[in-house]
Parts: C-alpha cells; structure tokens; sequence
C-alpha cells in the first residue's frame, strides 16, 4: 500500500492551497476543484478536513464527478489517464486539477465546463 493512501487529506490540503496561492490563486478555488471532483458539499470537505480523514476514506466516500475521464495530462512525470491503481489515479486527478489551477488556468477549463 502507497504511504499516500494513509496520509491525511488535511495534512495534505494547506499544500495544495499555498501551491496556488503562490500563483495569485485562492484556497476558496481549491475548495471548489476539490468539490468538483469529490461531490462533497462545503460542510462535507470541511468536515474531512476537521477529522484528519485519510485519502484511502476520502475518496471512498467521494462521488467522482462523471467529468473525470476528460482530466488528462501528466503529473509527477505519469499519465493520470493510464494509472491503473484507481486510489492512485484519483489523487492524482486531485494533483493535476490543482496544479492546472495554480498554472492559471481558467477555473470553468480546470472544472471541464
């Protein structure tokens, strides 16, 4: 099993948000990418967050946006439509949505809209 897998998505969050805060983005984007993704309502991210849950039970409560198949691209050096560990692929869809934000991408472009 990946150590990411047991990490916590709050662990992991302040990161993503500094990431694109540092590109003149906003946390309330990240939010709404990890919404997106997730199908969690504001109080359900919140509530994650609060409870330290882990990626492995994150996602396994998530409902992934039917958008995902069009998230391609590669992140960390691989392809995120070719992972074949479907956890593995959902937090690397996770990565790439927020690093196509801090990039300056478009927020309706990074939603897929």
């Amino acid at each position: 099993m990946h150590r990411i897998f047991t990490t916590s998505v709050a662990s992991v969050y302040p990161l993503y948000v500094a990431k694109v805060e540092r590109k003149g983005r906003t946390a309330a984007e990240v939010d709404e990418v990890v919404r997106w993704l997730t199908g969690f309502d504001d109080a359900e991210l919140r509530g994650h967050l609060e409870a330290g849950t882990t990626f492995a039970d994150f996602f396994a409560a998530a409902r992934l946006n039917p958008g995902v198949s069009l998230i391609t691209g590669t992140v960390c050096g691989v392809r995120v439509e070719e992972i074949e560990d479907p956890l593995m692929q959902q937090i690397r869809y996770l990565d790439k949505l927020v690093d196509e934000l801090a990039k300056g991408r478009p927020l309706a472009k990074v939603l897929r809209a």
